[in-house]
């Protein structure tokens, strides 16, 4: 049996056909659950590397054998390499042994699939612990430059989650699920360009083979959304299609509807999504309490303490020292420090954004950072907020419409941030004359790759 996965960066979804129908898995009650996973054990970290006394005598005994060869090696006894030069090369097989170590010891360690917790249960079981490892957004680091051994631990992140959502749909339509349609956006976030999304690929085919998958294909995720669009349709139209998803933007311009297949003619991508909105109101509405604009820290750092879905912009921060930072900031910071407090912090601003939406003001309680402590927004802030996102969103696609030979008869918006008001206006104001369909934020693209599936047209990458 083959289904549709919607591998998301907020949010994951799967589907399928079945009787002609279309059927979304269930996760509990909920048809789609947030994209993290919670472990009690630790995951290895290479940023907790450290040379302790054994490993720097680890160090000395591969310099020695060093030393040793290259004497034999070279006739006249000389040495033609420095001593700075051989101890970087020991350091560098000292730590790839120990990255080794660490992950055969967690990979021992979480082995275990009940051991794992997934989407709003992950966050709950990380915040009440006190302790294990919280993976958010896992998608938004499959496509940056990894350690060997790093890139094998966010292929094990990734196979539990495909596993979970192979065994729901098994256990839910009472026979095998092996194969699956993935969607992936037009360009992944990524810190290499084209080979990150190549790169990022591989993490997945990998990983959905070690999850029980035997046949794995891929569809670019707006062009999943033009396939369920192009169910709705009776007449042949051309079609923009804006998929605003939790870490992309993703654009596809096609010809639907009527009784011919669907025609995919070209694609745009943007690398932004809603995490980028969670981090904007973050800056502007809660890191101002932290000392931001205010204190003599730079600012990188408050973007490290709010991207959350970014696990080594995380642990740099976390890595800083702020004792010395003038009160109330100073322990505010260190609080936020703390094991959990930068995951609160990023609920409490995704909460605020949803809440401006509909409503003129919200007030946001900060007690976990100092008793009493909240910020007052209202939706001139909001709007502040999310004004960098807005207009990348609106470059991109007046860059779009500019590439168009004529204007799309209807444009489609889904994708999980399209409930936002401020971005269906902008997109809205980027094609006036265009009628604006809205479909369905969370599973107009699981859908179309449920149909994708179906008739197995899945495009590969």
């Amino acid at each position: 049996m083959h289904i549709g996965i919607d591998f998301g960066t907020s949010y994951s979804a799967a589907a399928a056909i079945i009787g002609g129908k279309l059927t979304l898995v269930r996760f509990g009650e909920a048809e789609q659950f947030r994209t993290a996973v919670y472990f009690p054990e630790l995951v290895p970290d290479p940023n907790d590397f450290e040379l302790t006394p054994e490993l720097e005598a680890q160090m000395e005994a591969h310099m020695r054998s060093a030393r040793l060869a290259l004497r034999r090696q070279t006739a006249g006894g000389e040495v033609s390499r420095s001593d700075q030069e051989l101890r970087r090369d020991a350091l560098r097989v000292v730590r790839r042994q120990w990255m080794e170590e660490q992950a055969r010891a967690a990979t021992a360690s979480v082995a275990s699939f009940q051991h794992a917790l997934f989407g709003e249960e992950a966050v709950e079981g990380y915040l009440e612990s006190g302790g294990g490892n919280l993976i958010e957004s896992p998608k938004s680091m499959f496509g940056y430059r990894l350690d060997p051994q790093v890139r094998k631990v966010i292929v094990h992140i990734a196979t539990h989650i495909l596993e979970h959502i192979r065994l729901t749909a098994s256990r839910q339509f009472g026979e095998p699920v092996r194969g699956a349609v993935i969607g992936r956006p037009v360009e992944f976030r990524s810190s290499m360009g084209a080979a990150g999304s190549e790169q990022a690929i591989e993490i997945l085919r990998e990983a959905a083979a070690a999850a029980g998958f035997d046949e794995v294909s891929f569809l670019e995720e707006p062009a999943a959304a033009a396939m369920h669009y192009h169910k709705s349709l009776s007449d042949r139209q051309h079609a923009l299609i804006v998929d605003i998803g939790g870490g992309t933007t993703d654009v596809t311009h096609a010809e639907l509807g009527g009784i011919a297949s669907p025609l995919i003619a070209r694609n745009w991508g943007l690398p932004k999504g809603g995490t980028d909105l969670d981090v904007g109101v973050s800056l502007h509405h809660f890191m101002p309490l932290m000392g931001k604009d205010i204190v003599r820290i730079p600012q990188h750092q408050f973007v490290e303490a709010a991207s959350v879905h970014n696990l080594p912009k995380q642990r740099e921060f976390r890595k800083q020292n702020y004792r010395l930072v003038a009160a109330p900031y100073g322990p505010r910071l260190r609080a936020l420090q703390e094991l959990g407090a930068t995951t609160r912090l990023n609920q409490t601003a995704e909460r605020t954004k949803i809440s401006l939406s509909h409503e003129t003001s919200h007030r946001a309680p900060l007690d976990f950072i100092e008793p009493g402590l909240a910020v007052d927004a209202t939706r001139d802030d909001l709007d502040m907020a999310m004004e960098p996102f807005l207009a990348l969103l609106e470059r991109t696609l007046t860059g779009v419409r500019g590439d168009l030979a004529a204007l799309p008869e209807s444009v489609f918006l889904t994708g999980g941030t399209s409930r936002s008001p401020q971005v269906k206006a902008r997109v809205q104001a980027c094609f006036p004359e265009v009628p604006l369909v809205h479909g369905d934020p969370s599973l107009g693209v699981v859908s179309g790759l449920a149909v994708a599936a179906s008739e197995a047209v899945a495009v590969a990458p």
